[in-house]
């Protein structure tokens, strides 16, 4: 959804509300747990966020308040979100002076312990979205190796909306700059303590 202004709260409901109950927009569900899937873009980034489980702790509290999206031009709404199988989210972004809302919901969750420590979560793609695929976003802690911990984002996606479809170059490079502005906001968040 395009939109000349900022969307409001009851607007936002009420698309989240539109989208809640209807199917993902792709058929490859759950996919970003084994890796690259064919007819799709792949996006692969990650950062080293520091050491030990303070910073593990750190990060994970970060990507259950949906910080990696707190970069001012990109946001989740609502931000109070849970972080859980079902919940569904908007991405609400503003580029070139236009508003927008995409829908996503998450598909699964990540909470694992040895050998590396893991959390996490992949969202999908709705109907009302401008890109088709999935999202995942890992904290993995390297505690037996040399106690470094990452952020991971990776993702598998082609344009959906027709507008998005003739602006691919322009979609590509805002993919690219969110994934950017989200390893550098995750590291300052985790750094934030140190």
């Amino acid at each position: 959804m395009f939109l000349l202004s900022k969307p409001g709260e009851g607007l936002v409901r009420q698309f989240i509300s539109a989208q809640h109950a209807l199917p993902f927009s792709y058929s490859e569900v759950g996919a970003t747990k084994n890796g690259a899937v064919p007819g799709y873009t792949i996006d692969h980034n990650r950062i080293k966020l520091g050491q030990g489980e303070e910073t593990y702790q750190r990060a994970i509290s970060a990507i259950r308040g949906w910080k990696q999206f707190d970069l001012g031009w990109v946001s989740i709404v609502p931000g109070n979100t849970p972080v859980e199988v079902g919940s569904t989210v908007a991405i609400q972004a503003k580029t070139f002076g236009f508003w927008s809302l995409s829908a996503c919901r998450i598909v699964y969750v990540i909470d694992e312990g040895e050998p590396v420590r893991k959390f996490g979560f992949a969202y999908g793609t709705l109907p009302d979205h401008v890109e088709c695929g999935e999202e995942r976003f890992t904290i993995e802690w390297q505690q037996s190796t040399d106690n470094s911990v990452w952020y991971d984002i990776y993702a598998f996606s082609h344009p959906q909306h027709p507008l998005v479809k003739l602006g691919r170059p322009i979609a590509r490079s805002l993919q690219k700059q969110f994934a950017r502005e989200s390893l550098a906001r995750m590291l300052n968040v985790a750094r934030a303590a140190v």
